[in-house]
């Protein structure tokens, strides 16, 4: 294993998270009714508290993608 595997290692975990963030974005902003009340069926949760929950998990998400993903593959551009 050298430099360059771990370069695409990290360039691919970075772009297939982003994909998913947006995709889950997508959901949101399209189906955040249906989603609501799928999940209503459980949980007993305000309107406000939904998206209040999936906006942190969205910005939790995008900073676990930039921590753990893309600085690590600047990094290692930057060393090489």
């Amino acid at each position: 294993m050298n430099i360059k595997f771990f370069q695409d290692f990290f360039l691919w975990c970075t772009i297939i998270n982003s994909i998913a963030l947006f995709f889950w974005m997508l959901m949101f902003i399209g189906g955040s009714n249906w989603i609501y009340q799928f999940h209503s069926r459980w949980f007993k949760i305000s309107l406000e508290e939904f998206h209040a929950i999936h906006y942190k998990g969205m910005a939790f998400y995008k900073l676990g993608i930039f921590l753990f993903n893309l600085a690590p593959y600047i990094v290692l551009l930057i060393i090489e």
